[in-house]
């Protein structure tokens, strides 16, 4: 159980952080830069995957991509505009553990899903129905695409990214998220995106004992979160970002 006194301030920190501002800095940003849901849409989705390691790296690069699609993400990779910006034979390094050529297999794949499905939104629909089976949805397609790390593999890794991308995604009423998918996937079956700093906070917190990054420990963490936000346990990744940042 967790006690009044954390409870109290997961609550308080919740409220401090998320807000406009929280949006400097963070990848969340540029889905707020663009216009029309399928663009906004997109422009999540390719930001989500880039977006391990520094931010002070993976953040220009993404804008990089924005610029090439001049801020139009959903048409850009709808008709192949990325094939001339990042070439199928491209070897050298796009951003660390990515290739050019990674990237181009990547978006191939995401246009090859837009071109069968209309939007990434559809296609979830079509398979998934909770934020569990929305993430083994988001992996199953994108799995053995020759894509590197862009997108896990397996489902029974925390997928951070793939987490995160759902929370922007499915909460509404929210400054920071758009709720696009909200009227089919309930915000209460959303996974906590648990990285290492959520991960270490969780534990010095004593909402977690696991020293990995797994699914399991996701759930978990988003179980006890559920005491504390019974209707929309992702307002926590606020508040263990915050508490983090204040304590």
């Amino acid at each position: 159980m967790i006690d009044d006194t954390l409870h109290h301030d997961l609550e308080r920190y919740a409220a401090i952080y998320e807000t406009a501002a929280f949006l400097q800095g963070d990848p969340s940003w540029f889905m707020h830069q663009v216009e029309g849901s399928a663009n906004q849409e997109a422009t999540a989705f390719v930001a989500s995957c880039l977006s391990y390691g520094s931010r002070k790296q993976f953040m220009p690069k993404i804008q990089w991509l924005l610029d090439c699609a001049h801020h139009e993400m959903d048409t850009w990779v709808r008709e192949g505009g990325f094939e001339a910006a990042l070439p199928a034979e491209g070897c050298g390094c796009f951003y660390r553990l990515n290739t050019v050529g990674q990237m181009n297999a990547f978006l191939r794949s995401y246009r090859r899903l837009l071109l069968e499905h209309g939007t990434l939104g559809a296609y979830v629909r079509q398979h998934a129905s909770d934020g569990l089976s929305a993430v083994e949805a988001i992996c199953g397609y994108f799995a053995g695409e020759g894509i590197g790390n862009l997108v896990p593999h397996d489902a029974r890794s925390a997928c951070k990214r793939v987490c995160m991308f759902l929370r922007w995604m499915v909460r509404s009423g929210s400054p920071v998220d758009l709720g696009l998918w909200a009227d089919f996937i309930d915000r209460r079956t959303l996974i906590m995106p648990l990285d290492t700093h959520v991960l270490a906070e969780s534990q010095r917190l004593g909402l977690l004992k696991s020293s990995s990054a797994t699914m399991t420990a996701a759930r978990r963490l988003t179980q006890s979160m559920l005491q504390v936000f019974p209707t929309d346990p992702l307002k926590a990744d606020f508040a263990l970002f915050g508490y983090g940042m204040i304590n």
